[in-house]
Order: structure tokens, then sequence, then C-alpha cells
């Protein structure tokens, strides 16, 4: 069974960069597609990127492409997520999380583990 911790969450300005990232324990990590997701406050957990396996496809959202970066490291078993240009309504709880498949998915209910989260916070 994978274990995800999520790191990096914080306080950022608008307009700032944070890098989050997810260390997963297992030895399937290198053959499973991850992804970001996110929940604010009152809302409903939402879709933020994927990536495969393999690091060779990524799917975004419309809301943060362009300015979010999901990659991974398959040698450190750690998934990343660059963002930038960060915006008030990013506000939220993220949550990594993996799926036993190579192939990415933007639906949260096809993951099979998900990590605890780390908060992001960004002032206007």
């Amino acid at each position: 069974q994978a274990q995800l911790v999520e790191s990096g969450g914080g306080l950022v300005q608008a307009g700032g960069s944070l890098r989050l990232s997810c260390a997963a324990s297992g030895r399937t990590f290198s053959s499973n597609a991850m992804g970001w997701f996110r929940r604010a406050p009152g809302k409903e957990r939402e879709f933020v990127a994927a990536i495969s396996a393999s690091g060779t496809t990524t799917r975004y959202p419309d809301y943060v492409k362009g300015r979010f970066t999901i990659s991974r490291d398959n040698a450190k078993n750690t998934v990343y997520l660059q963002m930038n240009s960060l915006k008030s309504e990013d506000t939220a709880l993220y949550y990594c999380a993996s799926v036993t498949t190579p192939l990415t998915t933007t639906q949260a209910i096809r993951y099979n583990y998900w990590g605890q989260g780390t908060q992001v916070t960004v002032s206007s």
C-alpha cells in the first residue's frame, strides 16, 4: 500500500511561487500515474494536475494552465507541483494522489491513494 506525504505549502503573497513535493513509499511508484487536487473552504475538491508514470504526459485544467507545472523524479519516488503567479483563489488544501495505472486521469474517484494534504494560502 502506497503512502504519500506532501510538503512545501505555506503562506505566499499573490504573484508569488511555491513548490509542493509529494514523497511516495512503495516499489510501484514508477508504474503509477500521479495527480494533484485541491479543496478550498466551502468548495468541492478539484483537479489541479496529473502526470503519467513515465512523466511524458501531463494534464491541467484551464484555471492553472500556464501557471502550474507537475513533474516527477522516479528515482526519488517524488512528484512536484511548481506553482507560479499564485492568486488568492489558489488558496486551498492541496493533495497528491496515486493511481495504479500508468496513464493520466483527471477524475479523483479513479485515484487509489491519497496524502493528508498541505495548506497553501495566498494573500492578496
